[in-house]
């Protein structure tokens, strides 16, 4: 059996099509290794969203490109959103690469990978418009007890700093039906917790019924058997409903717990960033989500250093985030994307000052979330575990309130055996830092 590395770079949406790959390829009978001195084909996912991503794509392709040159492999296949924008200069300039594949191009990968063994060299950009749907198991690399649920596919916002409409296309839901059947067989395979992820999960359904579906979903998807946690990432406020807030309130298996990518807060910034909303909005939305639901957990992102911020625009946002406190908080300092309409702006920031917002962002988020991180102790919370800290009678678990590899964990102390992937009730006992402590009722 031909042995096989696969990469998965970038994020959460990019893993599904990673998994939709390696249920191709273990189809066709490839075996999967994680050493790349004895894997006879890589594939490589790309990311290149902004520039950090970029450069992890480019020096992952680079390192592998060694292992093309000598050594048992003998195919190096570059996919994803890199491959997608830079398809030429990837052939060009990197010559070990036998093939580039574009973001809807994936499922040909089998096929590619006969004709690179051949002596082939390929490139392969499928339309854009086209939304892949390959009828084979995903392979999941997320340990089985979780797994993302992709419900769209690209994006209609066209935010001027975002390279996502050109390399990933228009919005493209998937339809309910098929959604509704990947998630049953999800969770037949053992998946309790279902993350519902898209450029925008809050515009679901509009381009296939004329209307926004997500709320249809949500319900249909409370129906599956086994599945105890469902979990949404990527809401656009502007497109936040009272129908929406009502679903997650009302049914029990929706956790809590609301992604919300705001970016900024002054309307002159938001403007600029082409977003669909302004601070009132905003405000608006956020005290309607925490009326109807008040132990809602509410995560955000932001750009700081976006062309044209000035210090009165970076202390407004300061003032918005120390008034609303989120539970959850990332800030990305603003990367000029070319082809982008922000790339052309005048009064590009200078990186120190970037980084000098998001140090001071990022210590106010600090201290707001120690502090909401010490006002849980005493509550009863139900954990899914994750797993075991090595040699310690201490378990490793998440709340509704902690999505993987972004949030927080809790630690659970104990003298009895649990298993990753159940479910158990704990009484938090303390915090530390992002973190809880907790022990099991």
């Amino acid at each position: 059996m031909t042995k096989l590395l696969f990469i998965s770079l970038g994020c959460d949406k990019n893993l599904v099509d990673s998994e939709q790959m390696l249920g191709l390829l273990e189809e066709k009978g490839y075996a999967f290794t994680d050493d790349e001195a004895e894997a006879e084909v890589i594939v490589i996912n790309t990311c290149c969203f902004i520039n950090d991503a970029k450069e992890e794509s480019i020096n992952t392709i680079l390192k592998m490109a060694e292992y093309r040159k000598s050594g048992p492999c003998k195919a190096l296949i570059v996919a994803g959103c890199l491959a997608q924008r830079y398809h030429q200069e990837i052939q060009e300039e990197i010559p070990e690469v036998d093939a580039v594949l574009g973001t809807t191009a994936y499922d040909a990968l089998p096929e590619i990978l006969d004709h690179v063994r051949n002596g082939a060299r390929e490139q392969r950009l499928a339309d854009l418009n086209r939304l892949v749907r390959p009828k084979t198991k995903r392979q999941l690399t997320t340990g089985g007890h979780y797994a993302y649920l992709k419900i769209a596919e690209g994006c209609d916002k066209h935010c001027t700093y975002c390279i996502i409409p050109k390399v990933r296309g228009s919005y493209r839901s998937v339809p309910m039906e098929q959604l509704l059947e990947e998630a049953a067989g999800l969770a037949e395979q053992g998946v309790k917790e279902l993350i519902l992820v898209a450029q925008e999960t809050t515009l679901y359904g509009l381009d296939l019924y004329g209307e926004k579906r997500l709320p249809a979903l949500l319900k249909g998807l409370c129906k599956i058997r086994g599945l105890r946690w469902i979990r949404l990432q990527y809401c656009y406020p502007e497109e936040m409903t009272r129908e929406l807030i009502e679903v997650i309130k009302e049914e029990p298996k929706i956790c809590h717990y609301l992604d919300l990518p705001i970016q900024h807060a002054s309307d002159r910034m938001l403007k600029r960033m082409g977003r669909k909303t302004t601070r009132e909005h905003l405000e608006g939305i956020l005290r309607d989500i925490r009326a109807a639901i008040p132990d809602i957990c509410l995560r955000t992102t932001l750009i700081t250093g976006f062309p044209g911020e000035t210090e009165e625009d970076h202390e407004e946002l300061m003032a918005f985030i120390d008034a609303w406190e989120f539970d959850r908080l990332g800030v990305f300092t603003y990367s000029q994307e070319e082809d982008t309409l922000a790339a052309e702006m005048p009064d590009q920031v200078p990186e120190e000052v970037k980084e000098d917002r998001k140090a001071r962002l990022m210590e106010l988020q600090q201290e707001i979330a120690f502090d909401k991180a010490e006002a849980m102790t005493g509550r009863e919370l139900r954990v899914l575990i994750e797993g075991q800290v090595s040699g310690e009678n201490v378990y490793v678990g998440r709340t509704y309130r902690d999505a993987p590899d972004v949030d927080g964990y809790i630690f659970i102390n104990t003298e009895e055996t649990l298993v990753s992937g159940d479910f158990a009730r704990v009484r938090v006992t303390g915090a530390y830092e992002y973190d809880l402590i907790g022990e099991l009722l």
